[in-house]
């Protein structure tokens, strides 16, 4: 159980994964569980984070700040020997958060972040990053973020998909042009199909694409206090959100459950949620 005593350094990944994806071949996750304690918040970054993804500020740490703290665990992991796939093209294809009571910025957190799970998937295979986060010895926010390995199928993979249950479109949002390298400069991931077009359109993508979690994070910002401080988020990223765009956002609630999505104005979602 391998401790850190700091963020790891991202540009020094992000070079690691270019040197060695091409090398990256097997069937098994290694099992390695990193570990970093006395974690205090830095309160600027913090009110960055809120600004970019349209958080108030507060006492309490947004639901999603945690996978910022821990996202740079998760890609040493992930650039670990031993991992089989290269980092570049994995697909965060869902994300699981459960909350048992919100975070405080005076909290001193530890994080421990695991691999688990590599299994068939429709379009390959999938496999999930476990993130748990402790104050004073107890777990009270932990999450499952589940990436995707496109390339090969297997006869034994199945393809649940949730069902937009959400209704009717409770707000519009424009996203500017911007949004991808503002959310990269304050979460570190800077995946280069987020920052512009050109690196997009190599992936296939015809312009610059917002990250899976800024549109998590901005859904969930719009639930602002009627977030139970005891909860489970459950989210499924669908259609990629080109940048610039205008979005629908809805949300629908059946008592004390909420549904919520997040949809091109076309009606085709970007996201699916439920907070239970």
């Amino acid at each position: 159980m391998p401790e850190v005593s700091t963020a790891p350094s991202l540009s020094a990944l992000y070079a690691k994964a270019v040197a060695t994806g091409p090398l990256r071949r097997g069937d098994q996750l290694p099992d390695t569980e990193y570990v970093r304690r006395d974690i205090a918040i830095d309160r600027d970054h913090l009110a960055e984070y809120d600004r970019v993804c349209g958080f108030g500020l507060r006492d309490e740490l947004p639901i999603t700040y945690p996978h910022v703290l821990s996202f740079g665990l998760s890609v040493q992991l992930m650039t670990d020997p031993g991992f089989p796939f290269p980092l570049v093209g994995l697909v965060h294809v869902a994300n699981s958060i459960r909350q048992e009571r919100p975070l405080l910025v005076t909290d001193e957190l530890t994080q421990r972040v695991r691999l688990a799970d590599l299994r068939p998937h429709p379009k390959g295979r999938q496999f999930d990053v476990i993130t748990e986060t402790e104050v004073a010895g107890e777990v009270v926010w932990r999450e499952t973020s589940t990436y995707l390995r496109r390339g090969g199928k297997s006869e034994d993979s199945t393809g649940q998909r949730a069902t937009d249950l959400a209704g009717e479109p409770t707000a519009t949002w424009r996203v500017p042009g911007d949004t991808g390298r503002r959310y990269a400069a304050v979460s570190g991931d800077r995946n280069p199909i987020h920052l512009n077009s050109l690196a997009a359109k190599a992936f296939g993508f015809p312009r610059a694409i917002a990250h899976g979690m800024w549109s998590e994070a901005r859904c969930l910002a719009a639930f602002a206090e009627r977030l139970p401080d005891q909860c489970t988020v459950d989210v499924e990223f669908r259609k990629p959100l080109l940048l610039p765009s205008t979005v629908d956002f809805a949300a629908r609630r059946e008592e004390s459950d909420w549904t919520f999505a997040l949809r091109s104005r076309s009606g085709k979602p970007h996201l699916l949620g439920s907070i239970r």
